[in-house]
């Protein structure tokens, strides 16, 4: 009976696991009260019971489950970790308790589930559920889908998922029991209240009598939408509005809109199973619907409809399928097949939605054409068609089409065009629809109400109406200017009773009209619609923006340049003139004429009007003159009044003056009349005939361009133009042209016809008179402002010289911008309207100029023999047919988008297997996209995405091709068509390296130009994920670098929300990549590109660009830079606008020259040097980093240039000749001292051009540059500017170059102008480029860069050396042994500087140098006087002119706590050796120390000045050394005990008690580690520094965390410290490789620890601070001394497997680290000690033999173990079986067994058995022939040092006889010796080896104990005693004793009292080389006397005989006796401190 109750003293959790039951219930009863009793849900008490909640619920016994299940409900509701046992309770729930017959328990399992929703945990909990329904069990179906229910229920549709849901619904409908029946009809009701009639769908197959019940109870339901009634811990405020909203009134309606916001609107597509049907269409198919019999074609189509009725389809090439349904419609006789067919169409569309939008463009014409079926069915289903197509695409893109077909003469097809245009209008908001899509629309459906028929009227009024009710009548009122008033009512009349959205007439709208929710709301869209809707609405921010721009009194002038273009720019000019906006006033006969002019003019006048004598007719003229100026506008009759003048002798007047008169009187009528075009047509052709005359002429023009600004520009230029050309004066001619270019300046573009002009053009540059050629050239230079390089692709077929007279105009007028129109607006638009309509128009030309082209029709010439030509067999045809192609394109220049079958002709050969003819299609598709312009974005999907899966080519040269070819059509139909849809995500899936990389790579040059995006690019993100972490390196970059951009549009949130359905292990990772991009992310372009002056295509030309600009309307990249007029208005800074925008700037017309020149030649940018630091950092440009400089660097710098730098001198700097560069640096150097602020500000630039001119071959211009140099750094000095880093290193280094030029006096003015940079740019930075400087080639610049160097150091003291002094020099006195004798001299001369500063030392730093070099050296020393007091002098002058720099800038830099810093701490921080501002610690570790330092005055930075804190409460004070200023020398000798014991003190406050002290300890640290030069005064601390730190971190986890009082920021800000400063100090390899191997393990146990710690995972920053613990972990894996990590992480993950209290997840850890060591492994291999690595294995598998392994839980430590040795034996070969010598008994593990195991199975492998070479490739010993002469010769040598006598030379011979065979075997004459003679020879070897490799260099004070040297029998004892290190004479603590007398007895047999499984660490001591591990604490006192250890005898010293001989090497004797004092000062303080802590 005892041992039954002996289970109540056990803890809680013990008894939960106990095997009694009734333990068990006791445990459980307990944890229940105990779940309750804790209050804070982070307590670390929770983390216990993580593994045992599953056994809660799975209990056995019934009784014990039912208490476990509310136990677990508790800790589930209360713990804030329970969140990670979601998956393995819930499907014990679902296993274990839904089966049980007790009810309580199924209320309690469903309790618990929906518990775990609240927690958030939602996604896991519904998996689960959902497999239960896969259970045979029916009590668990039924459970699970009660629980489903039931969480609906409560939760709400948003939280549970319902697509997977309703995807089994059908299923469990068909089961046998009934009572799953029952229980699915209750959940389909409930799932009906949620999302209504969006149920249908998915159910209409199931038994048609459970339909019925269903439908029945559905009936019953309230129609008042159902709320969300439980909420998750993150909706706390929705449930406090809920609780409001309860108690105010019940459920009364509370709250209105809530309600709504809960319930998301269920599109029932979303919810169907996509079918496929192309694999089920009739394999007969495509024959049958060819059949000559109707019944034939009728059945195939009757078989599609069928599989078209499906609701939802699977994506797949449709292609062939649509080709034959169009043929169909369009071509077939029989009218019933049509509407079959349509009907097909209909189906396919509906259920393709928008992955039918490929097709769209090719069937809505032939739909469109076909209207003309009078049928009503026909006509239905024909709508029915149509409509649905146009869900699945934009207007946008197939407006073209549309419009086309609004100009067919049959009143049907007008009629029903106008009724889609006004359905297609209802699916709109006024963002999808912009004025760019209304213009043209609304020009033709004016067109059509003044239509005959009726019928074509009405449906054109009812599609303005719609247009006017979607867009406003802001947007639509300009384009009814001239409607009349009858008819202007009519259509707002259409617009009142337009009903937007879902109208009457619309397909489908049947059965989607059910889902509208609550009446009063607008509907939701559902479906395609609704997609587009909500994309669309995201891109409002373009189109909006403009509509102000369109004044109610808008311009009646704008309908005609639209309809213009709408009809393609054709027609003839009478159709033209019926188009503009006056109608012609009737021509009125001669005799009313003279009856109105009577009425208007005296008698006299009319009378002489055909006077014979000249001087009447003057005298008429003048009286006529003053009656039009008397006249007031409405009563001038114009007509009459031309009409008099053109009355005999009209225009054929001889006499000049008369002739002038009357032109005059001409103009002022147009002027001051309302004059019509009739008027204009009766003198236009006099005009003409007399522009050319000498006299008149200017009278002429003057007319011309007053009856211009009448009647438009345009209309009177293509009168004036056919006129001239059809009359044979080439004197007209020549003037006509000339007025044109003058109009076209001062009218602006707008409407122009450019086709009417180019014949016209043509014709006049044909002509034989030079004048004519001249003025038609000058006239296309200035359409050329307009139109861009476009119009040169109309002159190609021109004369090779005309050409290039043309294209000399061209380059006169590159770089100039149109200038503002002056006339021809103010006429149009009332006052207020002028400044938006001048915007308008500058929006106009932009989006004409593209439409202005004429565009020829290709599709007739595309015919079927051409198409079958593409698609033949043999490749010669298909390579003929493909020429053809390019030939129809090349003749017809710029195309119409309708090109018949040629996209899927084209398609097909995009993966044709010749190479050559894809490349060729690809430079077709090329050519396709500039000839098609913007019009090219409705073939994206069936032509643009093609070319994207060619990017997955092998070939190289294909991929190129391919993404120029996407690259050319993006340009030109903006980004949004190809990311709509899935078709990118499609293409990213594939696993295709290639594909995925170069598509990866154009996204991120893409997407960061974007201002918006479609929703569709995150479906991209899965497969992005998929990449970053796919087999192929570069497919990893690309997608790294893209990562940012994604984020920048998607956002960090939606993108860490889709790694949900990542592994564990990638998800992780993704994340933290997440994090790092997070980082980098750029932010959106902004709405006018600023500084960035990026544009849509790049290096496109401005024109085509803002051609571009409508395709981007609906919300991408470009936005017109509306302001630019009104800047030119203002005259204000055009300069500047004209590179920050990306479109061309109307400036002030005809600026001359000078003008230009008086500005500012820099002009300041704000932000805009940081913005260009920001792009190359964040990649977006290329790094300035070059051999020889690329054009693209040189355009790269003109385009940053050109918005911070004066055009003209910009066109000096980048002109080709080197004259102009010179002039370029003249105006730089007048310019520089009144311009400071714009030179810094554009700094970068200069020094970058500069940097240009250093690669120039003119002498001339490198002078000028360095003079110039000098100047700028002695300002920049002056300014007291310091500079950035970016400047810096993109400069220094190509000065560094001209350092080597032959020329003397350029290598004086670079190394003055180096000088004086160090007054401006950190000594030790400059350092560090000099020091690149020395690898050069150039023998001259080796020589200079080491004099520098010398002077540098010279100058500021050793600080400067980087990156230690010791390296430094070492590189310097590499050239000591250089081939060029002045090199030779340069690096001894500052070799003896450096001695003369530094003194002896030199030589300690220099390391071993050739014997010759060394005396090359000491002879020079010895000449050199030595002038030691010469460099302080020089260095105080030089250093606080430094400092005073240095410390302008950084308060400069450091905006903010700085200013109030103490003027001690500035001081001491100037001096720290030239403070630098940017320090390389990545944000996030980066120690805030203004704000430390703020907080607490006492603290102080500079090291040997450190503390002065009041300390009496701890101990009586110490004293200190008063302060110094002076910079620290990196080297103790220089510093005695001063600086050491100040940092034991100081690493001694790490470990307080107190945060605060603790984290100003750090900070100094800090302080120290962050200066490499200072970071050396660390050095021989690093042990000590270590425990410190990790006992703070264990002082953390135990005490601080569970302090409820603490705030927890403060613990946040101690553990940024910790690991800031860590990572700084294994950022350091030399100070690094310190740590020993105890330390390393309790740090790493530490960090471990700290990672696995929950409970700062839940601080506010905690997951920062892990991440950061993280980086430090890989820190310390890479930087540490390898042999030590790896033996300490061996060590640890042997403890963590032994200590049962050690989770699992702390083992994984270790084990990853090793994992991560071992992959380091190849390339540290050499540098590990191996035979300590192999001992630690041996004690591992010692403790863990291979039985014991395989019982772990887990199989990674075998796997592991087995993984590192397997490593090691690739990596050393059968050598590794050498490194066996510190294991003495070889049989206590299977280590050498698994060793030869495994050599033995490599060497089967590589069948390498007999023939082993050894590594230094020495000589292989034939093991036959030679092994017995061996034997003998190793006997001989044995023997001898078996004699007394020749024991020595014995050894020696051994020696050499090991160092010749490296692989030679002397293990079987050790074998049968006594393990004594063993040891003294390994011994023995290991002296011989220090003699000859370290020279003898050892002094005798290095503490090894005399006895060593003697060779006669030594004892083991002595090295004992020598490798513990108590050389310094102080005590070792009494343990380490008695761990020795513990080995002695083991050795000798003696049983030790309790032997452990494994031998204590500690024994290890034992064996010379052993590592000494123990926990470090205990060692604390044994380390510290090995703290001073030397490094630099490391480096030269065997990693053998630095093990031996651990103790003191090289420590001076001076030394020794402080260390001794300082440690027992330590000693002494550590003891008090932990007593006071008591």
């Amino acid at each position: 009976m005892g041992d039954d109750s002996e289970w109540i003293k056990l803890s809680i959790d013990q008894k939960c696991e106990h095997k009694l039951w009734k333990a068990r219930v006791n445990g459980y009863e307990e944890a229940l009260k105990l779940f309750q009793k804790i209050e804070d849900e982070k307590s670390p008490e929770w983390s216990k019971y993580l593994g045992l909640i599953k056994k809660f619920v799975t209990d056995s016994n019934a009784v014990a489950q039912l208490k476990g299940l509310e136990a677990a409900l508790a800790y589930v509701e209360n713990a804030h970790v329970a969140g990670k046992t979601t998956g393995e309770v819930i499907s014990g729930v679902v296993n274990k308790v839904f089966n049980q017959p007790k009810a309580r328990a199924k209320e309690l399992g469903i309790d618990i589930c929906l518990m775990y929703i609240e927690i958030e945990k939602g996604e896991p909990v519904q998996e689960e559920l959902l497999k239960g329904l896969d259970n045979k069990n029916p009590k668990i179906i039924v459970a699970c889908i009660e629980t489903l229910r039931k969480a609906l229920s409560e939760f709400g549709s948003k939280i549970i998922s319902l697509k997977p849901i309703i995807k089994v619904l059908p299923k469990l409908f068909e089961s046998r029991e009934k009572a799953v029946r029952d229980e699915a009809r209750l959940l389909a009701v409930e799932i009906y209240r949620w999302i209504r009639d969006a149920l249908r769908p998915p159910l209409q197959n199931i038994n048609p009598v459970q339909l019925k019940e269903l439908e029945e109870e559905w009936v019953k339901l309230p129609p008042a939408a159902p709320k969300q009634t439980r909420f998750l811990r993150s909706q706390q405020e929705l449930k406090a509005k809920f609780e409001q909203q309860q108690a105010a009134g019940g459920d009364a309606d509370g709250g209105g809109d809530d309600g709504d916001e809960v319930v998301p609107q269920v599109d029932a597509y979303e919810l169907l199973e996509a079918v496929e049907i192309l694999s089920k269409l009739p394999k007969d198919f495509y024959d049958k619907i060819e059949a000559k019999k109707w019944q034939e074609r009728k059945e195939a189509l009757e078989a599609v409809e069928m599989l078209v009725k499906n609701p939802k389809l699977e994506a797949g090439d449709y292609a062939d399928l649509v080709k034959v349904l169009k043929k169909v419609v369009g071509k077939d006789t029989n009218v019933m097949l049509v509407a079959l067919a349509a009907k097909c169409l209909a189906g396919l569309a509906t259920g393709l939605r928008k992955k039918f939008g490929q097709y769209a463009g090719q069937v809505v014409p032939t739909i469109l054409e076909k209207f003309k079926e009078k049928k009503p069915q026909v006509v239905q289903a024909l709508q029915e068609a149509i409509d649905a197509i146009f869900l699945t695409t934009t207007l946008q893109n197939i407006s073209e089409d549309i419009l086309a077909v609004m100009d067919n003469k049959n009143p049907t097809i007008k009629q029903q065009t106008s009724l889609f245009i006004a359905r297609s209008f209802r699916h709109c908001t006024p963002s999808t629809l912009p004025k760019s899509l209304l213009k043209p629309f609304c020009a033709a459906l004016l067109k059509h109400i003044n239509d005959s028929a009726p019928e074509v009227r009405d449906a054109a009024f009812e599609a303005l109406g719609t247009a006017l009710k979607v867009a406003g009548e802001k947007a639509v009122n300009p384009f009814l200017a001239d409607v009349d008033k009858l008819k202007l009512d009519r259509i707002k009349e259409c617009a009142e009773k337009v009903e937007l959205a879902y109208g009457k007439n619309i397909s489908g709208a049947a059965d989607k009209k059910e889902c509208r929710p609550a009446v009063g709301k607008t509907p939701v869209l559902s479906g395609a619609a609704g997609d587009k809707d909500t994309k669309d609405t995201s891109a409002k921010s373009g189109p909006l923006k403009k509509a102000p721009a369109a004044k109610s009194g808008g311009p009646p002038k704008k309908g005609k340049p639209a309809a213009a273009a709408g009809a393609g720019g054709a027609g003839t000019k009478g159709k033209k003139g019926s188009e503009t906006k006056e109608i012609f006033e009737p021509e009125l006969s001669i005799e009313v004429c003279e009856e109105r002019a009577s009425a208007v003019l005296p008698a006299s006048c009319i009378q002489q009007l055909d006077s014979g004598n000249w001087k009447e007719r003057l005298a008429c003229m003048e009286e006529f003159q003053k009656a039009v100026e008397l006249m007031e506008r409405s009563e001038m009759p114009c007509q009459a009044l031309v009409r008099m003048l053109a009355k005999k002798p009209g225009w054929k007047e001889t006499n000049f003056q008369v002739m002038q008169m009357k032109l005059h009187i001409v103009a002022l009528i147009a002027q001051k009349g309302n004059f019509s075009k009739t008027s204009a047509q009766i003198v236009l052709d006099g005009l003409v005939d007399k522009i050319g005359d000498v006299k008149c002429g200017s009278n002429a023009k003057e007319a011309m361009t007053a009856i211009a600004e009448a009647c438009l520009l345009p209309w009177t230029a293509e009168q004036v133009m056919s006129m001239a050309f059809s009359q044979k004066n080439p004197k007209n001619q020549s003037e006509t042209l000339n007025w044109l270019s003058n109009a076209i300046k001062e009218f602006g573009f707008s409407g122009l016809n450019v086709k009417a002009f180019i014949s016209n053009v043509k014709t006049a540059l044909a002509a034989t008179n030079p004048a004519v050629r001249t003025a038609a050239i000058t006239l296309l230079g200035v359409l050329y402002l307009y139109v861009g390089p476009p119009l040169r692709m109309f002159f190609e077929d021109e004369k090779p010289a005309l050409l290039s007279q043309i294209d000399a105009e061209f380059e006169k007028m590159q770089g100039q911008t149109a200038p503002a129109p002056t006339r021809g607006t103010s006429r149009h638009s009332g006052g207020s309207g002028d400044d938006g309509e001048e915007r308008d128009e500058q929006e106009d030309i932009g989006n004409d100029v593209v439409d202005l082209l004429p565009r020829t029709e290709i599709s007739d010439k595309i015919t079927a023999e051409l198409v079958s030509k593409i698609g033949d067999k043999n490749w010669k045809i298909r390579k003929e047919g493909l020429d053809e192609v390019t030939s129809i394109i090349n003749d017809a220049k710029f195309i119409q988008p309708n090109i018949g079958e040629l996209p899927a002709a084209l398609k097909c050969r995009l993966n044709d297997s010749n190479k050559i003819l894809v490349q060729q299609t690809l430079s077709i598709l090329q050519q396709l996209a500039m000839a098609m312009g913007p019009n090219i974005r409705q073939h994206v999907k069936n032509l643009g995405i093609p070319i994207i899966t060619v990017l997955g080519d092998s070939k190289n040269n294909v991929r190129a091709a391919a993404l120029a070819t996407v690259n050319a059509w993006t340009e030109q139909t903006g980004m949004k068509e190809w990311l709509e849809g899935e078709d990118l995500s499609e293409e990213l899936k594939k696993e295709n390296p290639f594909l995925r990389q170069e598509l990866l790579g154009w996204l991120a040059d893409k997407l960061p130009t974007l201002r918006s995006v479609p929703s569709d690019l995150l479906l991209c993100v899965p497969h992005l994920y998929s990449c970053l972490e796919d087999r192929n390196g570069d497919v990893r970059k690309k997608a790294q670098d893209a990562l940012p951009f994604f984020m920048m549009h998607l956002g960090f949130e939606k993108m860490a929300k889709a790694t949900g359905k990542l592994k564990p292990t990638s998800k992780d990772q993704v994340l933290a990549m997440l994090e790092k991009a997070k980082a980098i992310m750029p932010a959106k372009p902004a709405a006018l590109a600023k500084a960035s002056s990026k544009v849509v295509g790049g290096a496109a030309p401005a024109k085509l660009q803002s051609a571009s600009a409508p395709a981007e309307d609906s919300g991408s990249s470009t936005m017109e830079p509306k302001p630019d007029p009104k800047k030119a208005k203002a005259g204000g800074a055009a300069s500047k606008a004209k590179g920050a925008q990306g479109k061309k700037v109307p400036s002030k017309p005809n600026l001359k020259e000078e003008d230009d020149k008086s500005g500012p030649i820099f002009i300041i940018v704000p932000n805009g040097k940081e913005q260009r630091m920001k792009d190359e950092k964040g990649l977006k440009v290329l790094k300035w980093n070059f051999t020889t400089p690329r054009d693209e660097y040189i355009e790269q710098l003109k385009m940053q240039m050109s918005s911070c730098v004066a055009r003209w001198v910009q066109d000096e700097m980048f002109h080709t000749d080197f004259q102009h560069h010179n002039k370029a640096l003249a105006v730089m150097v007048e310019h520089l001292e009144s311009e400071k602020d714009g030179v810094i500000s554009c700094l970068d630039l200069i020094l970058k051009w500069l940097t240009l001119r250093f690669f120039d071959t003119n002498t001339s211009v490198l002078m000028k540059a360095l003079e110039y140099l000098k100047l700028l750094f002695t300002l920049l000095s002056q300014e007291e500017y310091h500079l950035t880093e970016n400047e810096a290193s993109s400069f220094i280094p190509y000065l560094i170059l001209k350092v080597g030029e032959s020329k003397d006096v350029i290598r004086k003015d670079v190394r003055a102008i180096l000088n004086r940079m160090c007054l401006i740019y950190p000594a030790s930075k400059m350092f560090t480029f000099i020091m690149e400087g020395t690898k050069s080639k150039n023998s001259k610049q080796r020589a200079e860069c080491l004099e520098e160097l010398g002077c540098l150091v010279e100058s500021y003291g050793m600080n400067v050396c980087q990156p230690t002094p010791g390296k430094a020099l070492k590189e310097m006195a590499i050239h000591i042994g250089d081939r060029d004798n002045t090199v030779r001299n340069a690096a001894l001369n500052t070799i003896v500087t450096v001695y003369n500063v530094h003194g002896d030392q030199v030589f300690k730093l220099i390391g071993n140098l050739s014997e010759k070099d060394m005396s090359m050296l000491e002879e020079r020393i010895k000449r050199a006087a030595k002038r030691p007091a010469a460099a302080p002098a020089r260095q105080a002058e030089e250093r606080p002119q430094r400092a005073q720099s240095t410390n302008a800038n950084a308060s400069m830099l450091r905006k903010g706590p700085a200013e109030d810093m103490s003027s001690k701490l500035n001081q001491a921080r100037n001096m720290s050796s030239h403070s630098e501002t940017t320090h390389t610690v990545p944000r996030e570790f980066q120690l805030d120390l203004d704000e430390i330092e703020n907080d607490n005055g006492t603290v102080r930075c500079e090291m040997p000045a450190l503390v002065q804190h009041k300390l009496d409460d701890i101990f009586e004070p110490v004293l200190i050394p008063e302060p110094k200023i002076r910079a620290v020398s990196p080297h103790f000798d220089d510093m005695h005990s001063n600086t050491a014991s100040t940092i034991n003190f100081v690493i001694s406050q790490v470990a307080s008690g107190d945060i605060n002290t603790s984290i100003q300890a750090l900070a100094q640290i800090d302080e120290v580690l962050r200066q490499e030069d200072k970071a050396e005064a660390m050095s021989g601390h690093i042990d000590q520094f270590l425990i410190a730190t990790f006992m703070q971190l264990r002082l953390i986890y135990n005490t601080h965390m569970a302090d409820e009082k603490l705030d927890k920021d403060e613990i946040v800000k101690l553990y940024s410290c910790i690991i800031g400063n860590m990572i700084s100090l294994f950022q350091m390899e030399s100070l690094a490789r310190e740590a020993s191997t105890g330390v390393l393990k309790d740090l790493m146990h530490g960090l471990i620890t700290l990672m696995l710690d929950s409970r700062v995972e839940d601080l506010e920053e905690g997951q920062q601070v892990i991440r950061s613990v993280n980086l430090l972990v890989v820190k310390v894996l890479e930087k540490s001394d390898q042999t030590n990590i790896l033996s300490a992480l061996l060590v640890l993950l042997q403890d963590s497997l032994l200590a049962t209290a050690s989770s699992p997840k702390f083992s994984e850890l270790v084990m990853k680290c090793l994992w991560r060591m071992v992959r380091l492994l190849p390339e540290t291999i050499n540098s590990i000690n191996l035979d300590r690595i192999l001992l630690d294995i041996h004690i591992f598998m010692k403790v863990f033999p291979k039985e014991k392994l395989k019982q772990c839980k887990s199989e990674f430590p075998i796997r592991t173990l087995k993984t590192l040795l397997h490593t090691l034996c690739k990596l050393k070969g059968p050598k590794i079986l050498d490194h066996l010598t510190m294991i003495e008994n070889k049989n206590e593990s299977e280590l050498e067994a698994h060793l030869c195991r495994v050599m033995k199975h490599s060497m089967d492998q590589t069948g390498s058995k007999t023939d082993k070479e050894t590594e230094k490739g020495a000589s292989r010993i034939d093991e036959k022939s030679s092994k017995a002469k061996v034997n003998d010769f190793l006997a001989e040598i044995f023997k001898k040092i078996g004699s007394k006598e020749n024991t020595k030379e014995g050894l020696a011979e051994l020696y050499e006889y090991k160092k010749k065979y490296s692989d030679a075997d002397i293990e079987p004459f050790l074998k049968n010796s006594s393990q004594f003679f063993q040891s003294y020879v390994e011994r023995g070897l290991r002296l011989i080896e220090m003699e000859r490799e370290g020279k003898g260099r050892i002094p005798s004070s290095t503490g090894i104990s005399p006895q060593t040297e003697v060779t006669c029998v030594p004892t083991s004892t002595n090295t004992v005693s020598s490798s513990i290190g108590n050389t310094n004479g102080e005590e070792v603590g009494p343990s380490v004793y008695l761990e020795r007398l513990k080995i002695l007895r083991q050795r000798c047999g003696l049983d030790n009292a309790k032997q452990e499984d494994r031998p204590p660490l500690t024994s290890l001591l034992s064996k010379p080389a052993a590592p000494t591990v123990a926990s470090s604490t205990d060692m604390l006192h044994s380390k510290l006397s090995q703290l001073r250890e030397s490094r630099e005898h490391y480096q030269h010293l065997d990693l053998d005989s630095n093990q031996t001989q651990s103790s003191g090497i090289g420590t001076t004797t001076s030394s020794s006796s402080s260390t001794a004092a300082n440690i027992d000062d330590l000693k002494k303080r550590l003891e008090r401190i932990k007593s006071s802590r008591k």
